[in-house]
């Protein structure tokens, strides 16, 4: 057991909890329907039962899967092989999502640059790619000789030219540094927020580069010691851009659950398949949590902040908290995105 600070905020597990969440989790020996697995964590590898899954069942399909990397994942370790080994290995797996995603669906595919040509080359066969999203994820080791690695990509790819994108729903606001105004003095395209947190805010269309992402650490209350989580405010951008209430969201590579967590939180359906125990029951302890606590960091009453763009809420957290009141949001804007 780890010795962890006094404001550490990860989320742990003790035996209790393992045996509650571990008698919660599912495991497939055939073909199902949806209803028998809607909702629900499915611990076993997600490549051997794909075939198991109902066709066109899910609205948006998130995946993250190892990177040509290698990695260590509680004890399941991931090696690093060839560009070309590694495209073989997606082909593998990768063009059954196709099957699994309804017409009008939506996938996102996470890589890195390393990864990059491979994803591109599986995917393009399978899928109608729309755009390559770049986000930076600020974690990183320095090198002498090389840059530093910052950013990780995510493929948004489709299967029809009919398909979902709420683009009002994703809009991120930030902070205007050169404001301007009309002939009359007005403010052009920008609100001014009054108050001793005031500034001047605009709503901006998303764009395929993400700047305002903070990755989970000790003292976020979404952190575990998964070593490649991704933060919640990146699932709910592409959930709300990419699915309506009540969408089915699948994650075949579901780690400690952000996806099936998100999707929870935003009144979506989800199923979420992860083939280590320890990363199930914590996906189950934060859907737990996430019953009395819908609270997504950088994202309050519809409207995406920019990260630090107001001040935080709560110093004592340790959070870099991005979300403003929700007394004081709709006043910025006076239409809020769905949610």
């Amino acid at each position: 057991m780890k010795d962890r600070a006094p404001r550490n905020r990860t989320i742990t597990l003790d035996d209790d909890e393992r045996s509650l969440y571990g008698g919660r989790l599912l495991s497939l020996d055939g073909p199902v329907n949806l209803d028998a697995i809607i909702d629900r964590t499915i611990h076993q590898d997600a490549l051997e039962i794909l075939g198991f899954l109902p066709s066109q069942f899910a609205d948006l399909i998130f995946v993250d899967p190892p990177y040509n990397l290698s990695k260590q994942f509680n004890g399941t370790t991931f090696a690093a092989r060839s560009l070309e080994e590694y495209e073989e290995w997606l082909a593998g797996w990768l063009p059954q999502l196709a099957r699994l995603l309804k017409p009008n669906g939506s996938l996102y595919l996470c890589g890195d640059w390393r990864s990059s040509a491979a994803i591109h080359k599986i995917v393009r066969d399978h899928f109608i790619v729309r755009n390559r999203i770049t986000w930076e994820r600020e974690k990183g080791r320095g090198a002498k000789a090389n840059w530093k690695n910052v950013a990780e990509d995510i493929w948004f790819c489709t299967l029809s030219d009919d398909y979902v994108f709420n683009v009002d729903a994703v809009k991120l606001t930030r902070r205007v540094r050169a404001p301007y105004t009309d002939e009359n003095g007005r403010p052009k395209d920008w609100q001014e927020l009054s108050g001793s947190e005031g500034g001047r805010y605009r709503r901006t269309h998303p764009s395929n580069l993400w700047t305002d992402l903070t990755v989970p650490f000790w003292s976020m209350p979404e952190n575990t010691d998964h070593p490649t989580q991704k933060p919640e405010k990146l699932l709910a951008k592409v959930i709300l851009a990419s699915t309506e209430p009540d969408a089915v969201v699948f994650d075949p590579f579901l780690g400690s659950g952000t996806t099936s967590v998100v999707a929870k939180k935003l009144g979506r359906r989800y199923v979420g398949i992860e083939i280590e125990q320890e990363y199930c029951c914590l996906a189950e302890e934060r859907l737990s949590l996430a019953a009395q606590d819908t609270n997504i960091q950088g994202y309050s009453d519809g409207v995406f902040w920019e990260r630090n763009a107001l001040a935080e809420q709560g110093s004592n957290t340790g959070k870099q908290q991005v979300a403003t009141s929700s007394s004081r949001q709709p006043q910025l804007f006076g239409q809020r995105a769905e949610s």
